[in-house]
C-alpha cells in the first residue's frame, strides 16, 4: 500500500475527510470532526488507527508490524508499519473498523446526518 491508495480507500468512506492540522507532515483522515487515522506524508512508513482496546492487545500479540499508538492514547490506538506482512486488504479493513468505531460514538444527530450524505 502506497500513499495515495491509502487516501483513495479513506476518502471513499462516507463523510471523510482529510486535514495537515498539526504539521505539513501529519496527515490526518477525520469523519465528523474526530481523527480515524493519522499518518506522516514525508515518511510514510506507518499508520495510526483506533481500535477496539481488546482487539488492539490481540493484534499487537500475532503481528510484529502492530504496535501501541504512537503518540496516542496506547489502549484505543495501534500504530501499524506498512510493509509486506500485511495485505492492503487486511490494513484496509483495520481502517474500516478505526472509521466504524469513531461513527459508533457520534452523537445521533451527527449519524442521522452522516447516513444523509
Amino acid at each position: 500500500m502506497n500513499i495515495e491508495e491509502l487516501r483513495v480507500f479513506c476518502l471513499s468512506l462516507k463523510g471523510t475527510y482529510e486535514e495537515l492540522p498539526f504539521d505539513e507532515n501529519t496527515l490526518v483522515f477525520k469523519v465528523m470532526g474526530k481523527i480515524f487515522l493519522l499518518t506522516d506524508i514525508a515518511d510514510f512508513g506507518s499508520i495510526n488507527v483506533k481500535c477496539d482496546p481488546e482487539r488492539a492487545v490481540e493484534l499487537r500479540e500475532r503481528y510484529e508490524c502492530v504496535k501501541a499508538g504512537y503518540h496516542m492514547n496506547k489502549k484505543h490506538w495501534n500504530t501499524i508499519e506498512i510493509n509486506r506482512q500485511l495485505s492492503d486488504n487486511e490494513i484496509n479493513q483495520w481502517i474500516l473498523h478505526s472509521y466504524e468505531l469513531v461513527v459508533s460514538k457520534l452523537n445521533k444527530a451527527d449519524k442521522v446526518f452522516l447516513n444523509e450524505l
